[in-house]
């Protein structure tokens, strides 16, 4: 997500006087995961499109007000993050659907499914910041250091962050699938 090309740098810079050719360039790579970010959120195909829909044009509207063309990426995931939030908060409701299940995702094991599922809906009630900073760590498969300037918070709060919200799962779940996976997560920071 932040390496960014001499290419891309240009095309930002380019988008920002106005040119929408080069905005739909550096757009086109990142369609899906912005896309995935928001239907996990929503958990409804349609809302996911317009929300994609709605942050590709608060995008489009604000990048000449975005200092940095290397932080396109990241910005541009902020304002999705931050559409999915007001559109939560309108819709007073949180679904989040296993971001797998539109990648072809499916397994031979029931058992594999309900943990699966177990996760998710364990997910799904923890407090919002915890459960954006383990989508985007663990189903972004973003750094901390990633996360933080797509947060605007400080690193240290996301690994706190990231801490509680396994925390909270591991009490949710209590079962020897989670500790796995917790083990297995926490290991990779």
């Amino acid at each position: 997500m932040f390496g960014i090309t001499t290419t891309q740098y240009t095309l930002v810079e380019k988008a920002q006087l106005g040119d929408e050719a080069a905005f739909y360039q550096l757009l086109e790579p990142l369609q899906a995961q912005l896309y995935r970010i928001a239907f996990v959120y929503v958990r409804n195909e349609d809302d996911a499109i317009d929300i994609f829909q709605q942050s590709v044009i608060r995008a489009y509207e604000g990048l000449p007000k975005l200092k940095e063309p290397k932080y396109f990426s990241t910005w541009l995931t902020r304002i999705v993050i931050n559409c999915c939030k007001s559109y939560i908060e309108k819709n007073n409701q949180i679904e989040l659907t296993d971001p797998h299940a539109f990648d072809g995702y499916a397994s031979t094991s029931a058992s594999h499914i309900d943990e699966q599922l177990d996760l998710w809906q364990a997910l799904s009630r923890l407090e919002e910041k915890y459960k954006t900073v383990l989508l985007l760590r663990f189903y972004q498969d973003l750094a901390v250091k990633e996360i933080a300037l797509i947060l605007d918070c400080p690193e240290g709060t996301v690994k706190t962050n990231i801490r509680r919200g396994l925390q909270a799962l591991r009490q949710q779940l209590k079962g020897a699938y989670l500790d796995e996976w917790v083990q297995s997560v926490e290991g990779s920071d």
